[in-house]
């Protein structure tokens, strides 16, 4: 957490986030940085705009996974709505999978 905190740190104060400046933060912070760790971050966030991603996490909905019901028949009328919810949902999964590449720098 607290590489992708140097970064928006620097983001936020308007310097270009690079190797040098994440490292210098994580230092100032008393925290020994990871070479490794920084390059993968800095490399993750090269052709990000930060201001969008931070943008759409902030408007993305927390759900909680629901266990799965048991499966029950339904009336052959509900079966195209139920298609048709399917098929949103995927899309919004789609839109969420790119969001979520980006949350994996966060864990």
């Amino acid at each position: 957490m607290e590489y992708i905190y140097a970064a928006l740190l620097l983001h936020s104060a308007g310097k270009e986030v690079n190797e040098e400046n994440v490292t210098a933060v994580l230092t100032a912070a008393g925290i020994a940085a990871d070479d490794a760790r920084v390059k993968a971050l800095v490399a993750a966030l090269e052709g990000v705009n930060i201001e969008e991603a931070i943008s759409k996490a902030a408007a993305a909905p927390v759900t909680a996974a629901a266990p799965a019901a048991a499966p029950t028949e339904a009336p052959a009328e509900a079966a195209p709505a139920e298609e048709e919810k399917g098929e949103e949902e995927e899309k919004k999964e789609e839109e969420e999978s790119g969001i979520a590449g980006l949350g994996a720098l966060f864990g």
